[in-house]
């Protein structure tokens, strides 16, 4: 009886000792910053998106991602409920709203299904963040290199796709666009309350296209 209990004693503190580790993120937001690395062809655009930030609203299911540059900005928003997404760009004069629907947003990031992470065993610490390093690898055969934490927990894991099934916060991780690379490195966490508004989708001021009309 005695060992019963001390085994039921010690299994206790573990719980509450692992529960007050990892922190729960249900509302808030995130920001990464962003650098980028060119080849000797594009240098002004890499300047312009050198520095740019990743804001990641999150307020329930629901989920906006902002980045913002030199050559403007451009949000997502998206409802893990519906399914439904609606993408903003803002660029010098022209102001576009792409309208998406479930089917739509998983065929607008059928890129990252399958995807897989493999822990590489490798830990370090990155902007005060414990972190796993893994690689991932996409259907097509592509990998990069992320790296998370498991100290926070995001209820909502549906507001960046290609992280789904990340057993962690991506804290640090790369996106190769044609010669251009981007690193994102998780700069800041905000545990404040997040305004309904920044989820509402604007009904003036933007031309809509639906997804369909983009692909045309």
């Amino acid at each position: 009886m005695k060992l019963t209990f001390t085994i039921l004693l010690f299994a206790g503190i573990f719980t509450v000792l692992n529960s007050n580790a990892q922190k729960n993120l249900t509302e808030g937001s995130l920001v990464y910053n962003i650098s980028v690395e060119t080849g000797s062809t594009q240098p002004k655009m890499a300047d312009m998106l050198d520095g740019a930030t990743t804001t990641v609203y999150l307020k329930g299911n629901e989920s906006r991602t902002e980045m913002v540059s030199g050559l403007g900005s451009e949000a997502t928003i998206f409802n893990a409920t519906t399914g439904n997404g609606v993408i903003l760009k803002d660029y010098s004069s022209q102001k576009l709203m792409i309208t998406l629907t479930p089917d739509e947003w998983e065929t607008n990031n059928k890129k990252y299904e399958g995807i897989t992470f493999e822990n590489t065993g490798e830990n370090t610490v990155i902007a005060g963040f414990n972190c796993k390093k893994a690689i991932a690898k996409l259907r097509d055969g592509s990998t990069f290199t992320v790296y998370y934490t498991t100290d926070i927990n995001v209820a909502n894991k549906s507001y960046d796709y290609q992280f789904k099934t990340l057993p962690g916060l991506a804290v640090q991780y790369e996106m190769q666009t044609g010669k251009m690379k981007f690193k994102f490195t998780l700069a800041k966490i905000n545990y404040s309350l997040v305004p309904a508004s920044k989820f509402e989708i604007p009904k003036s001021g933007y031309r809509v296209l639906t997804y369909g009309e983009t692909k045309k």
